[in-house]
């Protein structure tokens, strides 16, 4: 329980510094220029953290940190940046509310974890609590704003749970740095054709991009995705919520919105769905069965045949018994598998 304490702690990093971030982007960061915005959020991001863990990609993770760069970092940030100059700061995180259940359904088809209940209860809680929040926020809200926060959500959920599919025992800090800099190399080019020269940076947003880049990107990121790989897809998206109220409480205390007796409400039942949403020993038991599935599939098959021998039996659609080596506890263990011969 406290390893388990020790990883959610650690995931809760990232949406706490995604909370602020929407209050650094609105009031310090150039308006009207998410590509560059984007850009200079990863691409530092990521050669900080190549500097950082100077390992390069192999094998299938040249087309992987691609794929995830585009979609994790391309198109994510770019979104998030022009819902944050569209917005208000705590609209546009509070829209970020309904990423949990969006996790959580994703996660079902691509990593075999079935939504649990207390994830269901849990994020349904959060978005009664965040919808609480949100209705009393002030300022405009256009659709053009709502539309990119909405897209932001369903392009992180959608990459964020391919990035927990692929990565592992991949170096987290690692394939976090070929992500950024692969998602950062894409957009440099495309800001420089479709906006032109950079923006003139001063030094408040100089400041500014330091945190973006260094605070709620690299190390951001790094937290999120190790927390991913150590907890079930519904604790995390829970874990989420912390960013709306992050960037409430922001929206009050720096740019001096008042906070609600219903915004309160809002707060406490939006902390209540991340507890109801925390794992047990039966959901961590659920996630092995399902990573177990995962490492049996055709991709495994492959090295189990190479590392611990042929197939006990044959024939297309006959189930194999197979031993591997445990990667939680010394020894090895037999798993079933399906001939896909």
């Amino acid at each position: 329980m406290e390893a388990n304490a020790r990883w959610v702690a650690l995931t809760a990093v990232a949406p706490v510094a995604w909370g602020a971030n929407y209050f650094v982007t609105r009031e310090f960061l150039p308006v009207d220029r998410p590509l560059y915005g984007a850009a200079l959020r990863a691409l530092p991001a990521g050669l900080a953290l190549l500097a950082f863990r100077r390992r390069r990609p192999h094998g299938p993770w040249w087309w992987r940190s691609a794929i995830l760069g585009v979609v994790n970092v391309s198109l994510f940030f770019v979104l998030v940046y022009a819902s944050s100059q569209l917005l208000p700061t705590s609209v546009a995180s509070t829209v970020m509310a309904v990423s949990p259940l969006t996790m959580m359904f994703i996660a079902w088809p691509l990593v075999a974890e079935r939504p649990r209940a207390a994830h269901l209860a849990g994020g349904a809680v959060g978005l009664v609590g965040v919808c609480l929040m949100l209705l009393t926020g002030g300022g405009a809200t256009g659709v053009p704003g709502i539309l990119a926060a909405a897209a932001a959500v369903l392009v992180s959920s959608f990459g964020h749970i391919l990035a927990k599919r692929w990565s592992g025992d991949a170096d987290m800090i690692a394939t976090t740095a070929w992500q950024l800099t692969a998602g950062g190399l894409f957009l440099l080019p495309v800001a420089v054709v479709a906006e032109g020269t950079p923006p003139a940076l001063s030094s408040p947003t100089l400041l500014a991009f330091c945190y973006v880049g260094l605070v709620a990107t690299a190390l951001a990121f790094t937290a999120w995705f190790t927390g991913l790989r150590h907890l079930p897809a519904g604790t995390v998206g829970l874990i989420g919520l912390l960013n709306p109220v992050t960037g409430v409480l922001f929206g009050t205390v720096l740019a001096g919105e008042v906070l609600t007796v219903q915004q309160l409400c809002g707060l406490a039942l939006v902390l209540a769905g991340v507890t109801l949403g925390r794992p047990t020993r039966a959901g961590r038991r659920a996630g092995d069965q399902a990573s177990d599935h995962l490492e049996s599939g055709p991709g495994a098959n492959s090295r189990a045949s190479s590392d611990l021998g042929a197939p006990t039996a044959a024939g297309r659609g006959t189930v194999l018994l197979r031993s591997r080596a445990c990667r939680r506890c010394p020894g090895r263990r037999e798993v079933r598998m399906r001939c896909r011969r």
